[in-house]
């Protein structure tokens, strides 16, 4: 009897509980997710901080509309060179990270501008650079898709910049700040050019060690860009932050970022969504990729030759001193291997080309980049070669090495006349494998600033909005992929009398 009591009591209960929650649950399933695509390595408008979290000016704002707004921020951290695809695939619904309006009116959707920001130039603190006009024959890097690289080499770049960029000695493209710096700081670099709010916080951060000209290279304002058409999205951002606006709290995070002085938002500004940019044709696009393309496949091509050229060689070199009976040298030999072959190479390529400074002090050049492309790529392939040596060349059976001391042969002989022929026959399929992986591993060079094709490619993509740079770059190292196993099929086919 009594638990025919409590059954029905607790039912009850429970229809009430959920008859409760239902509202609250509906409402969670129906929270709008903001998501805001950013640069991760863009203080201080967007960062990761000491405790892990991505903070910034932009995200901060970001955040007060989603809670006026009652949407969940979700905070999508992205590749510059990859953004229009980010946002045209709905992986994300705006840029929103010091995203300058300029020269890219007609390719989004906008906000009204929020911030007024410069570009400026930043030099060693120590150095002869005093005014823009010493930067004639000097090397200048620029962050990749910039302002900074459009205020020079874009449409609508100032025609004084323009001049003032062909008096360069190079406008060397870098993928973040940090390695901007680092290329500063190192001498491969002689200034860089960046954002205002960007290069005040990098100085605060860096300490004394750089400075800042005071004449400015140009100015621009900075939006948040939408997806083009997506006006709904749009607008009620925008509504929200004239809110922010009327009552002070837009104010009061930029004077929590530094920025108050910045800030140029307004109810005067008016919305455009007219493009009045007439579209390149599928023909024109093409035209305008593949003649960018062709410059990196040279820098592609030299990589992948000079690499094979040196590395090769040195691998067999390294193989010997791996099975040497000299015990130190073994060690050594297959530490260093071990150091390579557990290590990325895009590290090593940062070691090499970072480490004479860094470590001993020495100043690097412009120069000295593509030496250190060539020498990081040898250096990784020779211990992968030198492995596959060896496999080829404890496969060759012991007898060999007998039937030639029973006829006389020397040392010498018997492992360039018997032992290596047998040894390339065994090792020419991984050979081929390693080969195949040295063509696509080119487009690594881009970790130490070296533009080859592929890094074009991304530039060229995020230039003019479109993935089709990427793809006609596959297309090229498919194409070479398929002359490289052709050519060592041939090989291997040339080498079956040994069977």
């Amino acid at each position: 009897m009594l638990i025919r009591k409590i059954v029905p009591a607790l039912t009850s209960a429970a229809v009430m509980i959920l008859s409760l929650s239902f509202p609250l649950i509906q409402a969670a399933a129906e929270q709008k997710t903001f998501t805001v695509g950013f640069d991760a390595e863009f203080p201080p408008y967007g960062y990761k901080d000491e405790s892990g979290e991505y903070v910034g000016f932009d995200l901060s704002l970001a955040q007060e509309v989603c809670n006026r707004r009652g949407w969940e921020l979700k905070k999508v951290p992205i590749d510059w060179n990859s953004k229009d695809m980010e946002l045209k695939t709905g992986s994300i619904d705006c840029i929103w990270n010091g995203f300058t309006m300029n020269g890219r009116e007609n390719d989004y959707t906008w906000s009204t501008p929020y911030v007024d920001n410069s570009q400026v130039v930043i030099v060693k603190a120590d150095s002869d650079i005093n005014e823009l006009a010493d930067l004639s024959g000097k090397t200048v890097a620029v962050q990749a898709d910039s302002s900074a690289l459009a205020a020079f080499t874009g449409e609508d770049a100032e025609p004084e910049n323009i001049e003032l960029a062909e008096s360069f000695k190079s406008l060397q493209q870098v993928g973040d700040y940090n390695s901007a710096f680092m290329n500063l700081e190192s001498g491969a670099v002689n200034a860089i050019c960046m954002d205002i709010g960007v290069a005040n916080y990098e100085l605060d951060a860096r300490g004394g060690k750089f400075v800042m000209l005071d004449e400015h290279v140009s100015s621009e304002q900075y939006g948040v860009g939408f997806l083009k058409g997506n006006t709904g999205l749009r607008d009620e951002v925008q509504t929200t932050l004239l809110e922010m606006l009327d009552d002070g709290t837009f104010n009061e995070i930029a004077a929590d970022w530094g920025l108050e002085d910045s800030v140029c938002l307004n109810h005067t500004d008016k919305l455009t969504d007219e493009s009045s940019k007439a579209e390149k044709t599928l023909g024109e696009k093409l035209a305008v990729i593949c003649k960018e393309l062709v410059k990196g496949v040279g820098a592609s091509l030299a990589i992948f030759l000079l690499t094979l050229l040196f590395s090769l060689p040195l691998g067999l070199i390294i193989s010997m001193g791996r099975m040497s009976k000299i015990k130190p040298l073994s060690w050594l030999v297959k530490l260093y291997i071990s150091v390579v072959r557990g290590t990325p190479l895009m590290l090593q390529l940062l070691v090499v080309f970072f480490g004479p400074y860094y470590l001993f002090g020495i100043q690097t050049s412009a120069h000295y980049r593509f030496y250190a492309v060539i020498i990081g790529f040898t250096l990784n392939y020779a211990a992968y070669f030198a492995e596959i040596y060896r496999s080829g060349i404890q496969a060759v059976p012991k007898g060999q090495y007998e039937a030639c001391e029973i006829l006389g042969y020397s040392k010498s002989q018997t492992f360039f006349k018997i032992v290596m022929p047998q040894m390339f026959k065994n090792i020419i399929p991984s050979i081929t494998n390693e080969v195949i992986t040295l063509v696509k591993d080119t487009s690594l060079a881009f970790a130490i600033s070296y533009a080859e094709m592929f890094t074009l490619a991304k530039q060229v993509a995020a230039s003019e909005a479109t993935i089709l740079p990427l793809f006609i770059a596959g297309v090229f190292y498919y194409i070479f992929n398929a002359v490289v196993a052709f050519a060592m099929d041939h090989i291997e086919k040339k080498m079956n009398y040994f069977r």
